[in-house]
């Protein structure tokens, strides 16, 4: 099984942003990011996963661990009455960042994730140093 700790950085909401990766493959540990300007935290949340499951093998299967809710639960709750409710909130507005949600929910189709939540700046270590690499990528 392929593990995947994501996080997002926004330096300002809107800002300079950056996202970052840690993808484990066995014994074998990628890191990748990137940044963008003038984004949010919120978009730079989705980057993450979504860079990371376009760099691994399709249909593998895949835990993702992230400490972001909003990613959390959209992917995994709110994402389907998005969808049928032509991506409209249950406030009655249209759904933010629904480019990235809608990459996001095409790219999971071709795998077998497992979505993990982990608590931010707490003990997990592979979680501490991709949000270390996500704040440095935003400061880029």
């Amino acid at each position: 099984m392929i593990k995947i700790y994501t996080d997002g950085s926004c330096i300002g909401n809107p800002g300079n942003g950056g996202w970052a990766a840690i993808i484990m493959n066995g014994e074998n540990k990628i890191q990748i990011k990137g940044s963008k300007k003038n984004t949010t935290n919120n978009q730079m949340e989705l980057l993450a996963p979504i860079q990371a499951l376009k760099k691994i093998p399709k249909g593998s299967k895949v835990q993702i661990f992230t400490d972001s809710k909003y990613v959390k639960s959209g992917i995994t709750e709110w994402i389907y009455n998005w969808k049928k409710n032509g991506w409209i909130t249950a406030n009655k507005k249209q759904v933010k960042n629904k480019e990235l949600w809608t990459e996001l929910d095409l790219l999971t189709n071709e795998f077998e994730i497992n979505w993990k939540w982990v608590k931010a700046h707490s003990t997990d270590k592979l979680n501490n140093e991709v949000d270390l690499i996500a704040r440095e990528a935003a400061n880029l």
